[in-house]
């Protein structure tokens, strides 16, 4: 009698393991595969899995086992390369092999649809749309565009090559249709494939290399079709973009394909309108902001090689690539790279191993490198490529020092920024002051008695927004109408404590009265589109200051700014992680970047009330690398990343003993599993104990060396899930955390 075949199938659940299942009756065994989609029972539902290994044991009696209900796919959806890096990051990450597989699918694929394009629609003008002059539409830009736009394809735009526009074109497009000035064509499933030519032009010519680009391109050019890790360091405005885009010619030039990935949704519309008027080829688009079926359109495109460029948000490390030429990561530092809810993967790391397993080069970009990443160059593991200049004819901005210590302010501006931007104004340029607070004020303060207005569920103070007067926490979302009268004592004297960006707005009205004024933070940009409308404002020069958090500090173009002016500096010097000054070096260097990138000069005005602090001096007089060789002798000195590594296991339970209680249980588990070198640091509660209405508590796990550490993690992690305490909490591994607050 035949020993029937066994497929282990990995199943969206809490478990961390695989569950075994018969193939379903009258299957071919050879068309049995890993990467496969299946149908599958699950408990008392059924649910979509993916097929991990086919194989003969089974840890179940064979009695006991399930057959499949339905094979989803003709073929797998992940090859070999994709398939080991999946496993290897759900081992690695210690998550569920079912939700990590999930998590490299689209929704449509999770939920059972079919992996093939279905009819899609393409746009063109009709009669009447072609008849009408988009001046006639001074108040409806968006439409207009889009007029404007159609009139350029005859043959019309699909739906997805809508979505890679910069901004959201669909309300403009509903309207236009409603109107009759455009109208939809059903296409074939067949025919779904856009046009090669369609998506991009390619009518925009290269600019001249400089010398350290050229030794870039070259340098990364020599290594493809082979495995090798690069560190583009370059100060902002040097031109890495353009050194990406010679290299992906070549990618191209050689039927392969190129993958960039990028940190935020924000910055993917300016890159892919770079790529669109470079390259004459289809540039699919993924990230969190497309609708079910344009994601879906797009996983396809670039799994059938439809796309041979790629652009995506942190999760499109994990889209399936025909014929993959290299790999790239934007602004590698950025810590929205790090997945900080369930499946807590890290994007650039993953590309590194990805890029490994596919045989490919891989590029790390950035103007302020991650520790990490210049550690591992120091190593030797990449190789580093450093561009000290800016490109063209653009010098560095100046940076000047404003002591605020016993100096009179208005509302966190001091005198000498009020007249430096009264100067730049006056000479055309643009200003553009950077606050990472939202809101009006932090916070609300009773003058009579030192009543502070906090949210009831977080340990965290309500922050005053204007716009609609509310109170909102800024950790939980709850919010709540501005107090009129103290709850303690009773007294009416409110007033605002601290500096947000809409009180700094208030104050520029009042000093440059009939200047035009941008407020970019996530309060002003909730709507989809208004980001891209903002920052449109300030590339024409309508907007003649902008007021910003680390939104603007981004990668954004803004030719015409010639002052930079960050209001508070000292947010980062004293914050109780250790990353905290690397980030607010990050912050300062990018933003102060936005100054003096075209013909201009710059000037960075840089507020502190520690004018004498070692790092802001290397970094303001020397330098980021200056900043970042002291940084990396601290860390060496302290015994932290990426000296050693970390693991952070993190309990939350609505009473403040329960996830303490978890975490010494597991704390004396891992004692058992036998710790060995590995430094056990807690179990205390967490800088904020309680968010959302639950107390949080924290256990550090440390370690000199990777090894030791995920041999302990493959024992420790199973014998939590065993721990009574732990069913009276949410508990969680993160694994190289980016944040330990």
């Amino acid at each position: 009698m035949s020993i029937q075949l066994v497929l282990h199938v990995a199943v969206p659940s809490p478990l961390h393991r695989t569950f075994d299942y018969l193939p379903p009756p009258h299957s071919d065994p050879q068309h049995l595969v890993p990467g496969l989609r299946v149908r599958v029972p699950f408990g008392r539902a059924r649910t979509v899995g993916v097929v991990v290994e086919c194989a003969v044991p089974s840890r179940v009696a064979h009695a006991r086992l399930r057959p499949v209900l339905e094979i989803l796919d003709q073929e797998p959806l992940f090859d070999g390369p994709l398939m080991a890096l999946l496993l290897w990051a759900a081992d690695y990450y210690h998550h569920p092999p079912g939700e990590v597989f999930a998590a490299a699918l689209p929704a449509a694929l999770r939920r059972g649809q079919a992996a093939r394009q279905s009819g899609l629609r393409r746009w063109h003008l009709t009669t009447e749309g072609l008849a009408i002059d988009p001046r006639r539409l001074p108040r409806a830009p968006r439409q207009a565009q889009l007029l404007e736009h159609l009139a350029g394809y005859p043959d019309g735009i699909s739906d997805h090559e809508l979505a890679a526009l910069e901004g959201d074109w669909r309300g403009a497009l509903r309207t236009l249709a409603t109107r009759g000035w455009v109208a939809a064509q059903e296409m074939a499933p067949s025919a779904a494939q856009p046009d090669t030519s369609a998506p991009g032009t390619g009518d925009c010519a290269p600019p001249a290399l400089g010398e350290a680009q050229r030794a870039a391109v070259d340098g990364i050019r020599a290594a493809l079709g082979a495995f090798q890790g690069f560190l583009l360091d370059g100060v902002t405005g040097s031109g890495k973009t353009e050194v990406y885009l010679r290299v992906i010619d070549g990618v191209l030039k050689a039927g392969r394909q190129a993958l960039v990935l990028v940190p935020e949704i924000g910055l993917t519309p300016q890159l892919v309108s770079r790529f669109q008027r470079r390259f004459p080829v289809p540039v699919a688009v993924l990230h969190s902001g497309l609708s079910d079926s344009e994601r879906l359109s797009a996983w396809l495109m670039a799994r059938s090689g439809a796309a041979p460029v790629v652009i995506g948000t942190r999760s499109a490390v994990f889209v399936p690539l025909h014929a993959p030429g290299i790999v790239i990561v934007d602004e590698e530092h950025d810590p929205s790279l790090k997945q900080q809810e369930g499946f807590r993967y890290h994007s650039r790391d993953l590309a590194v191993l990805r890029a490994q397993r596919h045989r490919i080069p891989v590029v790390l970009g950035s103007a302020t490198p991650s520790l990490e990443s210049l550690h591992n160059a120091r190593q030797g593991r990449y190789q580093h490529l450093v561009l000290p200049e800016r490109a063209g004819n653009a010098v560095h901005p100046q940076a000047v020092i404003l002591d605020l210590r016993r100096r009179p302010m208005e509302e966190g501006l001091s005198e000498a920024l009020l007249q430096g931007i009264g100067q730049h104004l006056e000479a055309g340029g643009q200003a553009l002051l950077f606050l990472n607070r939202r809101g009006y004020s932090p916070t609300l303060l009773c003058h009579e008695c030192g009543w502070v207005a906090g949210c009831a569920r977080c340990d965290a103070r309500l922050t005053l927004h204007l716009g609609q007067p509310r109170l909102r926490c800024h950790q939980c979302g709850a919010e709540r109408p501005v107090d009129r009268q103290c709850p303690d004592c009773g007294g009416v004297d409110l007033r605002p404590l601290g500096q947000g960006t809409e009180r700094v707005e208030q104050v520029l009205l009042r000093h440059f009265p009939g200047v035009a004024i941008a407020r970019i933070d996530r309060d002003s940009t909730r709507r989809k589109g208004t980001l891209e409308s903002l920052l449109a404002q300030a590339r024409s020069g309508h907007s003649r200051i902008l007021i910003g958090t680390q939104m603007l500090a981004k990668g954004h173009h803004l030719p015409d700014v010639t002052l930079v002016a960050v209001l508070d500096a000292d947010q980062g010097l004293y914050g109780t992680d250790f990353r905290a000054s690397e980030r607010m070096a990050q912050l300062i260097v990018q933003v102060a970047g936005r100054a003096g990138r075209a013909e201009k000069p710059g000037q960075v005005l840089v507020q502190t009330h520690h004018p004498d602090h070692p790092l802001l001096i290397a970094l303001l007089q020397e330098g980021y690398a200056s900043f970042a060789g002291r940084a990396l002798e601290e860390r060496h000195a302290a015994g932290l990343p990426p000296y050693t590594h970390m693991v952070l296991v993190r309990a939350e339970a609505p009473t403040a003993q329960a996830p303490l209680a978890f975490l010494e249980d597991a704390r004396a588990e891992a004692e058992r599993s036998g710790a060995g070198a590995t430094r056990l640091l807690g179990p205390v509660a967490a800088p904020m104990e309680r968010r959302a209405g639950r107390y949080r508590a924290q256990l550090l796990l440390q370690a000199e060396q990777r090894g030791p550490l995920q041999r302990l993690l493959r024992v420790w992690v199973p014998a939590l899930e065993t721990l009574k305490s732990g069913r009276r909490v949410r508990w969680s591994v993160d694994v190289d955390p980016v944040d330990t607050l």
